[in-house]
């Protein structure tokens, strides 16, 4: 018997083809929920069911709890698969989903909230004994004086970011202590605006780290393993471009050890379903910075390297059965690397929205694409305007970034402009060619190329 009869796809785009597809592998009926100007999309079609949520604004669609729960009702949907973005770490959602009696395909909604917070995320990954970096250890409050001291016992660049932020917002660098009180003022308006959460904290801000991360699964009975890392360091106004596995100069002894502890933490937050622990690496230490409790944009990466599907097992984990491997089961093959395909000027970087003439996927040994696109697919301006991911694996990371040449220059996408150029000069780009480049490299190569 399938884990549920029928799953409600509350999303869009690839990642709603992605979940209906391993739904479709393991015998479970599908419901897809879309706004106005998505009725076309390659998920509704296929979907047993679908429902209008609403018009193209996602305020009144995607985000609108009220409506997806009547679509439940209506369709019988006894789970809810959130995707990533819009609601996936919304815990009102979560909650109220459970409340009205469905299953939530994530972790708990008080698990969410914990690790949603910033600063209480930091205060349980420390009682954890988990590497983070050093900092105001909680909130700042009103008494400039201490915060001055605090900032000069971490030490100058220092960083200044909102407990509720995300994405790259919220968040303002500190050079000298005279910038200090205005920063955090700014800060908190930023964060009030943007957020409706003022509360802010300090970090000291690594000058050259990379962006690393580990993908754990975590199941209700007491079981947690972790796949691997994925460097996520080629970003470009902390939105994340390229992204591999295993990253580059990451020892198998440093894997197991950073994997372990976060593995330990699953278990003593009682975390379940899939979850990422974001770290800044720099000097060979690992410094947590948040954890992203959903599944990533970036997770086929890991799929190809390791072979577990990565959504299966959300669904499985949601409907109470355990994991069905131990970390003793988890094997790493090769190396595998992802690069997100958006409707954008590759040079200006603004969205490109528009109908797709025509598309042809790349294909050949280790290639993989996940995409929602189609001739005739009209892209449109309401959301993100990543259209797919080119996924190439080979047994070595120089394979794999052949394949990806290749594969990058097969792809044909003609009536928006996309960001396929870029990817092949940062393939080229001898930096990104040796691996293991800061979070800070694409923006200094792009500042270059542009003066």
């Amino acid at each position: 018997m399938p884990a549920f009869k029928k799953i409600l796809i509350a999303n869009r785009g690839e990642i709603a083809l992605r979940i209906l597809r391993a739904c479709q592998a393991m015998g479970i009926r599908t419901v897809a929920v879309h706004s106005t100007v998505d009725r076309n999309l390659k998920h509704v079609g296929m979907a047993d069911e679908s429902v209008c949520i609403g018009p193209a604004p996602a305020a009144d669609s995607y985000l609108n709890v009220p409506a997806i729960i009547a679509a439940m009702e209506v369709t019988d949907a006894e789970a809810v698969h959130p995707g990533y973005g819009f609601l996936a770490e919304n815990a009102d959602f979560a909650e109220r989903i459970e409340e009205s009696g469905f299953t939530f395909i994530g972790p708990k909604a008080e698990t969410i909230r914990l690790m949603g917070d910033k600063v209480s995320a930091i205060n349980a990954m420390q009682k954890a004994g988990v590497p983070c970096v050093p900092g105001s250890n909680g909130p700042l409050d009103d008494d400039d004086r201490r915060t001055q001291r605090l900032a000069d016992e971490i030490g100058y660049p220092v960083l200044i970011k909102a407990a509720a932020g995300g994405g790259g917002r919220g968040m303002r660098v500190v050079h000298n202590p005279f910038d200090l009180i205005k920063s955090i003022q700014l800060t908190r308006q930023e964060a009030k605006a943007g957020f409706g959460d003022d509360t802010v904290y300090m970090e000291k801000y690594l000058q050259n780290p990379r962006h690393v991360e580990i993908q754990v699964l975590s199941d209700s009975h007491g079981n947690a393993v972790h796949l691997g890392e994925r460097d996520c360091s080629m970003q470009r106004r902390h939105q994340k471009v390229i992204e591999e596995a295993p990253a580059p100069g990451i020892t198998p002894e440093q894997r197991e050890k950073i994997g372990t502890i976060c593995t330990e933490a699953c278990k003593r937050i009682g975390y379940r379903g899939a979850g990422t622990f974001e770290f800044l690496f720099e000097n060979g230490e690992f410094y947590f910075i948040e954890m992203n409790t959903r599944i990533q944009v970036e997770h086929p990466v890991t799929e190809m390297i390791t072979g577990v599907d990565l959504i299966r097992a959300q669904i499985l984990v949601a409907a109470g059965e355990p994991l069905p491997f131990s970390q003793d089961d988890i094997r790493f093959t090769g190396h595998a690397i992802e690069c997100r395909i958006n409707a954008e000027d590759p040079e200006k970087f603004l969205p490109q929205p528009g109908t797709i003439d025509a598309f042809h996927a790349p294909g050949g040994p280790g290639v993989r694409v996940d995409s929602h696109i189609y001739d005739g697919y009209t892209v449109p301006p309401n959301y993100d305007s990543m259209i797919g991911k080119l996924i190439c694996h080979g047994e070595t990371r120089d394979d794999a970034m052949a394949r990806m040449r290749v594969a990058l220059n097969e792809m044909v996408l003609t009536g928006v402009k996309t960001n396929i150029p870029l990817h092949l000069d940062l393939l080229d780009d001898s930096g990104f060619k040796q691996g293991g480049t800061n979070i800070h490299y694409l923006e200094k190569l792009l500042g270059r190329s542009s003066a």
